[in-house]
């Protein structure tokens, strides 16, 4: 069982990345007594409740969120099951209302995974850009980036980390496969070569790796990067928030007590980054609770193009989201050489207003 008062604080991180109103959610988290079942006051049925209603008043991607954050960290029973399954019928009552956003499946290891796509064609292919979340977040949670990637010139993917929503795959060192598995079946739609992956917390380890192996990852963008010590510095194990552990845990398939040995392997040495020979972009939070500041220090010291920026919050940098999404897009554009220059000039103009507005 979650720990209920780490669990409230740590989803409002993700609360507060798509935009929920926090008069409404903060209310919602004062009524929830109990992380376990599925009943009045139960974590799931107060956060599905509340989409619900959302879902009546015709709020559909709200209602999908709301839907989303009954079902985080994981599905760890029936009320979170329930809250997965909202989830993903709301996400796909609103994506038919968007012309152009679908879906694809990749084959991995004879096993489907369902991802979100937009503007994929074989007649006029454009370069790429997929986005992936960390171990807490599913497609659905960012598939309404796809339109503004495409607005961009990009064609765009959205998925998610094995088994995280609906992805099947075990988590394992060698799930960086999902990027070529997903560059392989979307070759002849997009222009696959000049691939940028935009990979959140715990998906940019894999999408660092994968770039090691595939030359057509171009560019890397990520947000709290775990590389080296968070898998191998056992004292600072001890300090992780159970939630992460947990999570950690049920995606790998192991007990709690188990997970740290087995995810040990996976760290990224000095020659391994010193090999990363693309762009890499990272926005770091100075009280990360999650990654440990080796990590940061360590890409500081080996990864030969760096741009990184750092900022006084923790995992994620909730506080500086409208700052960070803003650089995380100029970031991207900025590694692509067919990128505008007007509008990276925009983007950038509107990063200094952000973080103006923020600091």
């Amino acid at each position: 069982m979650n720990d209920l008062a780490e669990l409230k604080r740590f989803v409002l991180a993700h609360a507060i990345s798509q935009n929920l109103a926090a008069d409404h959610y903060a209310s919602l988290l004062d009524a929830i007594t109990t992380d376990a079942g599925d009943g009045p006051g139960s974590w799931a049925h107060e956060w599905i409740r509340a989409g619900e209603e959302l879902d009546a008043a015709g709020q559909t991607l709200a209602a999908c969120q709301y839907y989303n954050m009954g079902r985080f960290p994981f599905v760890d029973g029936p009320g979170r099951a329930r809250a997965l399954g909202r989830c993903v019928d709301a996400f796909d009552r609103w994506r038919v209302t968007q012309p152009g956003l679908d879906t694809a499946e990749i084959q991995i290891d004879g096993l489907p995974v369902r991802v979100l796509t937009m503007g994929l064609s074989a007649e006029n292919p454009r370069p790429l850009v997929i986005m992936t979340g960390g171990i807490v977040s599913p497609k659905e949670q960012w598939g309404a980036v796809l339109p503004q990637l495409v607005q961009f010139g990009f064609a765009g993917v959205v998925a998610e980390l094995p088994r995280v929503g609906e992805n099947p795959l075990p988590y394992r060192g060698d799930s960086w496969r999902l990027f070529p598995a997903i560059l392989d079946t979307l070759s002849g739609q997009a222009r696959v070569e000049q691939t940028y992956l935009l990979a959140l917390s715990f998906s940019g380890h894999l999408a660092v790796t994968a770039a090691l192996h595939d030359p057509r990852v171009r560019g890397i963008v990520g947000n709290g990067t775990p590389v080296s010590d968070f898998f191998t510095d056992a004292a600072w194990w001890r300090r992780v928030p159970k939630v992460t552990r947990d999570t950690l845990a049920h995606l790998v398939g192991v007990s709690a007590e188990e997970v740290f040995a087995r995810i040990g392997p996976w760290a990224l040495d000095d020659e391994r980054l010193r090999a990363l020979d693309i762009p890499l972009a990272v926005v770091a939070a100075r009280r990360d609770e999650i990654i440990p500041a080796g990590d940061v220090d360590r890409l500081k010291a080996a990864v030969r193009d760096l741009r990184l920026v750092e900022h006084d919050d923790v995992h994620g940098a909730p506080s500086h989201l409208a700052e960070t999404r803003l650089w995380s897009l100029h970031a991207i554009l900025d590694m692509w050489p067919g990128a505008d220059d007007g509008v990276k000039a925009q983007l950038a103009a509107a990063v200094a207003g952000a973080r103006s507005g923020s600091g």
